[in-house]
C-alpha cells in the first residue's frame, strides 16, 4: 500500500520567513528565528518532505534564497523541494545545487512551458512539481500565477490536466481562499482534481487542526497534505499531528529514529 505524506512548507521573502493568509504575507522571522523556534530533529522525524518557496516579488534575490536554502538542507535528512521565480535552466541548477530533491514551478507553467519540458528532460518528471494556485471567482475556479497577481486562462481542472500533459511528476494544489484560514482544506475541489489526474496530488491551504489532515487523506484521495502554519505546528505540533494521523488508520511511513540519529552522528 502506498504511504501518505505529511509535508511542511516554509515561505521565504527577502531574508525572512512569512505567514500567508489568502496570499497576503506577514513577516514572522529570519533564519535565526527558525533555528530558535523549531527543533530540527522534531521536524525531521515528523514530516515526509519539506517544501521551501521563494515568494518574493523581487526574484533577483535568488542568491540570498539559495544561501538560506543551503543551510536548511544541511539540517534535514528528509526530501526537500524548493522553487519560486525559476525563470531559466540556470536558475533551476542553482536551486538543485543547494541540495534539494525536487523543483517547484509555478509561473513558468503558463509563461514558458517549453522551459518546463526542458526541465523534465534534464531532471526527470519525478523532480518537477507543478504548483497550482487558484481562487473562486463568480462561483468558478480561476488559476492564478505570479504570486497570485496574474490570472491565467485556465480553470482548476483544465490547468491540472494541462500540467499533467506537460509531464510534471506531481501537483501542489493551493486554495487561495482557504490559505492561512486554519478552517480546513477545499475538500470539494481537491476531491474532484484527485479523481481527474493520475499523478500524485498535494493538498495545501487551510489546515489548522489535526483532523483536517485526516479528513483530507480519507475523503479526498490525495497523496500528501501540507501546512505552512508556523504557529499551530510549532514545538511538537507536527510530531503529535503525525501520531494522530497514524492512529486514525492512515498509512504513513514509520522510521527508526535511533537508526537515523546513529547515521547522522557517524556522518559528522
Amino acid at each position: 500500500m502506498l504511504k501518505n505524506r505529511l509535508i511542511f512548507t516554509l515561505l521565504y521573502q527577502n531574508q525572512n520567513f512569512m505567514l500567508s493568509r489568502n496570499f497576503k504575507l506577514q513577516k514572522v522571522g529570519d533564519m535565526q528565528w527558525i533555528r530558535n523556534s523549531f527543533d530540527y530533529d522534531s521536524i525531521a522525524y515528523s514530516i515526509d518532505e519539506l517544501i521551501v518557496l521563494n515568494v518574493d516579488n523581487n526574484k533577483n534575490n535568488l542568491d540570498s534564497f539559495c544561501d538560506n536554502l543551503k543551510e536548511i538542507t544541511k539540517q534535514y535528512f528528509m526530501p526537500v523541494s524548493a522553487g519560486g521565480g525559476i525563470k531559466s535552466i540556470e536558475d533551476a541548477y542553482k536551486i538543485i545545487d543547494c541540495g534539494v530533491d525536487k523543483l517547484v514551478v509555478n509561473s513558468a507553467l503558463f509563461i514558458n512551458p517549453d522551459m518546463i519540458k526542458e526541465l523534465i528532460r534534464i531532471f526527470g518528471s519525478q523532480c518537477i512539481v507543478a504548483s497550482i494556485d487558484y481562487k473562486i471567482k463568480d462561483n468558478k475556479t480561476v488559476v492564478m500565477f505570479n504570486n497570485a497577481n496574474s490570472e491565467s486562462d485556465f480553470d482548476l481542472q483544465s490547468a491540472c490536466e494541462y500540467v499533467e500533459e506537460l509531464g510534471v511528476g506531481e501537483i501542489y494544489l493551493t486554495s487561495i481562499n482557504h490559505d492561512g484560514t486554519g478552517e480546513g482544506f477545499d475538500w470539494n475541489n481537491i476531491s474532484k482534481i484527485a479523481n481527474k489526474v493520475s499523478i500524485p496530488l498535494i493538498a495545501s491551504g487551510g489546515a489548522g487542526r489535526f483532523d483536517h489532515f485526516i479528513r483530507a487523506y480519507k475523503e479526498c484521495n490525495i497523496s500528501a497534505a501540507s501546512t505552512s502554519d508556523l504557529f499551530n505546528f510549532m514545538g511538537d505540533g507536527l510530531s503529535e499531528c503525525r501520531k494522530e494521523i497514524i492512529s486514525n488508520g492512515i498509512p504513513m511511513a514509520k522510521w527508526d529514529i535511533n537508526f537515523f540519529k546513529h547515521n547522522i552522528e557517524n556522518d559528522q
